[in-house]
């Protein structure tokens, strides 16, 4: 049964360092997002000379966000279930 809760620490472990490290990426994204937006002079996603480099950064960033919001529900039914 140790054996069990070892590896189950474990992988909760694993699981917050990969939340954390998505975040971090995140925060690169964003700052990669502003980077191109005040290269380019343009702040605004609705505008049609809005870059789409800045856009494509964008999606990708709101996509890594869902699946933080995935992993965090995963990481919180895990704890509750221990």
């Amino acid at each position: 049964m140790q054996e069990v809760s070892r590896s189950g620490a474990a992988g909760e472990l694993r699981l917050d360092a990969l939340i954390a490290d998505l975040w971090w990426r995140v925060r690169l994204l964003n700052t990669d997002i502003l980077e191109e937006e005040a290269r380019v002079g343009v702040f605004d996603a609705q505008q049609p000379t809005y870059p789409q480099r800045a856009a494509n950064l964008r999606a990708r960033r709101d996509n890594l966000v869902l699946t933080i919001g995935m992993l965090e529900q995963r990481a919180k039914s895990t704890s509750e279930a221990a």
